[in-house]
């Protein structure tokens, strides 16, 4: 079986909302910044993970993505799924012609031991849940601090004193001012 980015990215990304989602929805952009996965990408997995109604987004200034079922409810496996990585060690994609679908030959010798490590992979991995993740990465001391944003007070404006104007206010005051 070969994991590819795709899956160990998504699992990374789906534990890390997991463990933040009590502070609300997160970004895409923290995200990335913690993981360091590139927010293009980021943005590619979580289209397929919302499709797969895996997570919610949540617009405008505060929003991001956030579970769309409790922690526990979200295996591995389905995480896996969703970004469409295939789990499948056999030589044939588990079509069960192994040798070429020209050779005629079908199923190679090792394609049963193969096919049932596939079973073994799908069952463990849906066996592990985001909750799960959840737990170890704490308890192996994974800090999950709150996102603050911090605001700058905005001072008032200073009040605008009325200005003196010294010119003339009118054609006459214009007219003396000119003559006296």
């Amino acid at each position: 079986m070969r994991l590819t980015t795709k899956g160990r990215f998504a699992v990374t990304a789906m534990i890390d909302v997991a463990m933040r989602q009590h502070f609300g929805p997160v970004t895409l952009a923290s995200i990335s910044q913690r993981q360091h996965i590139s927010l293009s990408y980021l943005e590619q997995l979580f289209g397929k993970l919302r499709r797969h109604e895996l997570v919610e987004s949540v617009r405008g200034p505060g929003g991001g993505y956030s579970l769309a079922r409790k922690p526990e409810e979200i295996s591995i496996a389905d995480v896996i799924i969703a970004v469409d990585e295939p789990l499948d060690a056999t030589q044939c994609g588990g079509k069960g012609s192994c040798l070429g679908e020209d050779s005629g030959e079908g199923r190679c010798m090792t394609h049963d031991l193969w096919s049932a490590l596939n079973n073994r992979m799908v069952e463990f991995l849906d066996s592990v849940n985001l909750k799960t993740m959840v737990d170890q990465n704490l308890a192996q001391g994974v800090s999950v601090e709150e996102v603050t944003i911090v605001r700058k007070p905005v001072a008032p404006l200073p009040a605008a004193k009325p200005a003196k104007v010294r010119a003339p206010n009118s054609v006459f005051n214009l007219a003396q001012n000119l003559n006296g």
